[in-house]
């Protein structure tokens, strides 16, 4: 298959690590030119070494702290001419919905929903010229189906995906498409935390709750995070230019809505 993805240029958030670093160096195989955003400067200079490099490509990468709008803006006001964003933060912490504070909902809220319209907005009169353009939104199962214990988490998201919906319709006409990608149980440090929290309530091993999540998924594993980028990577594409507006869970089936 033909991904038509050679010589675009893609702002991959959260690109130093899980999701957002495995979606950066699947999309530099396919000779994009990738700049990572995320704000610790030395785990960036990490993954800009191991980005794969065809001798055409220019990788580099933004210092950015998602919690300062101010910062965001001034910074991608001036590096803003790319094909491909693909928009991905680190999850709100856990917990019941009811301990909750507004604070807490309100700094989620800054940092997915405003950053992302930040971003977009910057980025969309350079895709409107190119007529070419995707915004890719790393969300969450609970977009579908709320998570016990992430209250938080589980009402920011489906605000994105929302945003995201009405966003879609507006951008189609420009050749400009805009998804989500929901991920299950996948195999990265938010993971362990949430086991970690999990195991520690029920008063068993991580090992054994471990087990226990990978059992809740038909395919009877967690997924990699190299197989949740390769549908961030198709979604980019030329041949998914007419897919826009979408929730595509990669849970190994785990969701059981449709």
């Amino acid at each position: 298959m033909e991904l038509g993805l050679q010589n675009k240029n893609a702002l991959v958030c959260g690109s130093t690590q899980g999701i957002g670093r495995a979606t950066a160096i699947s999309l530099a195989k396919e000779g994009v030119n990738i700049t990572l955003m995320a704000r610790n400067e030395k785990a960036l200079q990490e993954v800009l070494n191991d980005l794969p490099q065809n001798g055409n490509q220019h990788h580099g990468y933004l210092v950015a702290d998602f919690s300062d709008l101010d910062q965001i803006k001034n910074i991608i006001s001036t590096n803003n001419s790319f094909h491909i964003l693909i928009n991905n933060t680190g999850g709100p912490k856990s917990g019941a919905i009811i301990d909750a504070s507004v604070e807490e909902f309100s700094a989620a809220f800054q940092m997915h929903v405003l950053v992302n319209q930040i971003l977009s907005q910057a980025v969309v009169p350079f895709m409107k010229k190119e007529c070419f353009g995707r915004i890719i939104n790393i969300i969450s199962t609970s977009v579908k189906e709320p998570i016990p214990g992430l209250g938080v988490s589980n009402t920011i998201r489906n605000a994105v995906a929302n945003w995201s919906k009405t966003m879609a319709a507006e951008l189609a006409e420009f050749g400009i498409t805009m998804n989500n990608v929901l991920p299950g149980f996948t195999d990265t440090a938010r993971l362990d935390q949430i086991i970690k929290i999990k195991a520690t309530a029920a008063n068993t091993s991580v090992e054994k709750m471990s087990e226990i999540m990978k059992n809740y998924v038909p395919a009877k594993r967690f997924a990699k995070p190299e197989e949740t980028a390769a549908a961030v990577v198709f979604l980019a594409s030329n041949s998914a230019s007419y897919i826009t507006g979408v929730n595509l869970p990669v849970d190994g089936g785990r969701t059981k809505s449709l």
